[in-house]
């Protein structure tokens, strides 16, 4: 160590600002065997936040089931998710939240998001052919969330459609607790050939490290620790924690990267995202079992004058570090000229587990890899949790102490022209979802996303889901019913379910209340993954989602969004939502209950935000969406809708609008009117049928345990329930699809 940087010794306070806790601070100075200097303390202070090295919830991360039947990477062996779909092909998929720098620069926050994860996709090989965003916001009355909705969506549209991915599907949800604390999560999906897969990895001694890409600036320094860490009123302060995105360099490096890709010059690359060079060379090395020295004057920066820890700090977007074989660096200069980026030799691998920094010649840090990584030397804390009064009480919640409003044709146009509910088209307009042409899904609309995958009888379903208005009021259930419907969709469009990654937001860990939540979560995940046999490939935990002040410390609802990949195994399986024509049979399949529990009737229309979830039953899910798969795969169902937000009525209504027909309805006489039109209870499906198709379909349904039930029939235009004109469709559609851009104005 130089006499200079050894003059330079860190701070206990200096650790503390950065995220550190004073006893973390002196097990780094046992690590060294001495102070850290400052830009080491820089190097730990990133690498052990939250947001790099998952501290406070590894322990229950290494739970969640991780083997199946497709799985050809493991969760936390690379950048992203991997899964064999055949036909000699493999999909990349993952999500991520860029929950913090939205909150304060919503654009470029939400923007670099969307290049985040592209990125986590293209640096294995796989070209990215399709996204999904799942966005959440506050109050839609407010200036703040109309803002926060613009600045986010704009983000996302600009960002994706100049880099030419299409948004196939996602879902946007709005409550007071996000007001504060948007949470914005996107996922990316990629093809590449099986066994074509880039590693992040760093091996050879000798082999020189390429930094390729945009120069490095001083935009997103301490980006992972802001991410680790409340929202509050002084958080403006950390606007230069937020990175800025450029899409159409982005398009470059990724050309160059598959291309690069395609050589025998690679030994292994990663993408620089949280924590910038200093998370890709660590990580690298470690998983590698070797170390790297790299210098830092070489890195080709945007401003001048950049110290030591502002280049290894920076989160500035569309950078890999690529490690190379060495004799080859022809090849990576060659390639990377042509694309017109930059690419510089900035280091070495080495041997051993020590990264050593140098500036100007002079060493700036040295420090061990395997201590600074997610399943080596980093901290890993067993935080105590405690179940929060408001879990017994909510389940106390009796229907029969809320009054049936007596006009239920008024409630029905109040949830359709809901923001939760009412369709999100002035969102979507903003995204290209045809770019590409790969999307199946916009002219024939599905439950899920789907993806064309050209040259093959076989396509892609994806969707994003999560209802945690559910998972507050049950941890456990409502996360497993997350799953559940994420599983639902994709069976409904036609799909096998495969895996799945996923995004953990959350409040702060340290809170037991917030823990407990989350423990609650990763129960019920695991239950429902196992069940589906859909394992995890990864994801991201994002905590600290919540708004501080002197007065309270208010989370927001614990939302852990299941992404989930499913694969259509030949195309004339896919099923539309929508009604096909007058007079078909409308089906219900499973069992509506007399319940309206953490319904958006109950919470949006009567005020009441306390009650627990429906009854879930896993078993009788499961039956569903195996009977559901034999029904469309024999071809005698014309279209498949789950029920969920808004209960059967705007499932029902969702399907007729497609093609302005109607439906007419009978409810159940042994539960109340509201509750079924509006109830949400999980685990139910509304299918529609052929009169000529009617007795091959029942048969097949007598041959399961699942309950179903005829409810009705589809109708020209109007809607009609227990014999009563509720109005025309085209009244409902007109609510449906204007009310949103009118809220938002």
């Amino acid at each position: 160590m130089s006499s200079q940087a050894t003059l330079t010794l860190s701070t206990v306070e200096q650790a503390l600002e950065m995220g550190l806790r004073a006893d973390e601070f002196e097990r780094i100075k046992e690590i060294l065997g001495r102070t850290p200097n400052f830009c080491e303390l820089s190097i730990f202070g990133v690498m052990w936040s939250e947001h790099c090295s998952y501290k406070n919830s590894i322990v229950w991360l290494k739970k969640l089931p991780k083997e199946g039947p497709h799985m050809l990477v493991e969760a936390g062996e690379e950048n992203a998710g991997l899964v064999d779909i055949g036909d000699g092909l493999a999909c990349c998929f993952k999500i991520e939240s860029h929950n913090h720098p939205s909150a304060l620069e919503p654009y470029q926050g939400a923007a670099t998001g969307v290049g985040g994860i592209n990125r986590d996709i293209f640096t294995m090989g796989a070209r990215p052919v399709a996204q999904l965003n799942s966005l959440r916001f506050g109050n839609i009355e407010l200036d703040r969330t109309k803002w926060l909705v613009r600045g986010v969506t704009k983000g996302i549209g600009d960002y994706g459609n100049a880099f030419g991915i299409p948004i196939v599907g996602g879902e946007v949800f709005f409550d007071d607790c996000y007001n504060t604390n948007p949470l914005v999560n996107a996922f990316s999906a990629g093809i590449m050939k099986k066994g074509d897969m880039i590693s992040a990895t760093s091996t050879g001694v000798g082999n020189p490290v390429f930094i390729v890409g945009s120069r490095t600036g001083k935009d997103g320094i301490h980006g992972a620790s802001f991410a680790s860490k409340d929202i509050t009123e002084e958080s403006a302060e950390d606007l230069p924690a937020v990175q800025v995105g450029d899409p159409f360099q982005e398009k470059l490096l990724l050309e160059a990267t598959l291309e690069l890709g395609k050589t025998d010059a690679v030994v292994g690359m990663q993408d620089m995202g949280a924590a910038g060079i200093t998370c890709s060379s660590n990580e690298m090395s470690a998983a590698g079992e070797h170390g790297m020295e790299l210098w830092l004057d070489k890195v080709p920066t945007r401003q001048a004058g950049m110290k030591d820890w502002e280049i290894l700090l920076s989160e500035s977007q569309e950078r890999m570090l690529v490690v190379v074989e060495k004799g080859k660096e022809d090849i990576v200069n060659d390639i990377f000229d042509k694309w017109d980026l930059s690419c510089e030799e900035i280091g070495v691998v080495t041997e051993g587990n020590r990264v050593r920094y140098f500036m100007y010649g002079e060493l700036v840090a040295d420090v061990p890899c395997s201590d600074l990584v997610l399943g080596g030397g980093a901290p890993v804390y067993h935080r105590e949790w405690s179940e929060p009064k408001y879990y017994q009480e909510w389940k106390k919640f009796n229907i029969d102490n809320v009054e049936q409003p007596s006009n239920l044709s008024l409630v029905a146009k109040y949830l359709a022209g809901h923001e939760n509910i009412a369709s999100k088209r002035w969102v979507y307009e903003q995204y290209d979802s045809m770019v590409g042409t790969v999307n199946m899904s916009t002219n024939s609309p599905t439950d899920a996303g789907i993806v064309n995958l050209k040259g093959s009888n076989k396509a892609l379903a994806m969707t994003v889901d999560c209802n945690a208005r559910m998972v507050n009021a049950d941890p456990e259930e409502g996360c497993a019913m997350a799953v559940a419907e994420a599983a639902r969709n994709i069976v409904c469009s036609g799909g096998v379910p495969s895996a799945i990654t996923n995004c953990l937001n959350f409040g702060n860990p340290y809170n037991p209340e917030v823990y407990w939540q989350f423990v609650g979560a990763i129960k019920g995940m695991k239950k429902s993954c196992e069940k589906f046999n859909t394992p995890v490939t990864g994801g991201n935990v994002s905590f600290y989602n919540q708004m501080v002040t002197d007065e309270a410390e208010t989370p927001v609802f614990p939302t852990p969004t299941i992404g989930m990949l499913g694969v259509i195994e030949d195309k004339s399986h896919i099923t539309s939502l929508a009604f096909k024509g007058k007079s078909d049979l409308i089906y219900m399949l499973g069992t509506c209950d007399n319940d309206i529990s953490s319904s958006e009737y109950l919470s949006s229309y009567h005020g009441i935000k306390e009650s627990s979830t429906p009854k879930f039953d896993l078993d009788m899910e499961a039956e569903l969406q195996n009977t559901l798969t034999k029904l469309i795969r024999a071809g005698v169902i014309e279209s498949a809708h789950d029920v969920a937000d808004g209960g059967t009525f705007i499932t029902l209504l969702e399907s007729a609008m497609v093609n302005n027909l109607g439906f007419d309805i009978t409810t159940s006489s042994e539960i109340r009117e509201d509750a079924f039109l509006f109830g949400e209870s999980p685990s139910r499906v509304i299918v529609s049928v052929r009169e000529v198709k009617e007795d091959r379909f029942l048969d097949l349904l007598k041959k399961s345990d699942l309950p179903f039930s005829l409810i009705g029939h589809v109708s020209k235009g109007e809607i009609r329930v227990d014999d009563q004109s509720f109005g025309e469709v085209s009244e409902y559609k007109s609510i449906y699809q204007d009310s949103l851009s009118k809220k938002l104005a």
